[in-house]
């Protein structure tokens, strides 16, 4: 079985991981949260708790997959082999076509009309299971929006704080902010050259990560 220090740092990569994920969303679910309070205030929905279960599951479950990747990056990142950074490109490519795709646009789309998603999933919200439904429903489109940027910070191997801050302030402002789907395709266009750099000189990551 796992070593006592494996499970250590397990838990501590998955607490690690939600406070992440949470810095990372909790501004931009910040609308749908409120909006789902004011229902439960009015005793319409189910009690505000079972909603925001929903999410803690949908968070915690790739934290899982993203824990066995950080375990086979960290030693060839903390080195700088040379794929380790071609690899971290390539993922860099990767979000940035999702950023384009129809896929990502219809998740942002759900994110950033916080009332129209209570009018399509609101439905069964009054039982706590159809609460913790529609919370789960909600944290998916979320994770639509955000699963490549968060590969990115796992492919980085970076808890590096002003790349997580930048991260956080583009789901923010894709979310939130006026012609989200312009800024989405602003992030399209970092990514792609942050990855071509990094597929051409994988060096760079050496330097981002300390």
């Amino acid at each position: 079985g796992m070593a006592m220090g494996e499970m250590l740092s397990f838990s501590g990569f998955i607490v690690a991981w939600l406070v992440m994920m949470a810095a990372m969303m909790l501004p931009a679910i910040w609308p749908v949260l409120r909006l789902y309070a004011l229902a439960a205030a009015q005793g319409r929905v189910a009690p505000l708790p079972f909603f925001a279960a929903a999410y803690l599951v949908v968070w915690t479950l790739p934290g899982l997959p993203a824990y066995a990747v950080w375990r086979v990056l960290e030693a060839p990142l903390a080195t700088g082999a040379p794929w380790a950074g071609r690899l971290a490109g390539s993922v860099l490519v990767v979000a940035a076509v999702w950023q384009l795709t129809p896929l990502k646009t219809i998740c942002l789309r759900h994110c950033r009309s916080p009332l129209s998603f209570f009018m399509q999933y609101g439905g069964g919200a009054a039982r706590p299971w159809g609460a913790f439904r529609m919370g789960a429903a909600h944290g998916l489109f979320c994770l639509g929006c955000c699963w490549a940027l968060m590969a990115v910070l796992v492919a980085l191997g970076t808890m590096n704080l002003a790349v997580m801050i930048a991260l956080s302030a583009l789901i923010f402002a894709e979310k939130n902010l006026p012609g989200g789907e312009r800024i989405a395709v602003g992030g399209a266009v970092v990514f792609a050259l942050a990855g071509v750099a990094l597929l051409f000189d994988p060096g760079l990551l050496t330097s981002l990560n300390h």
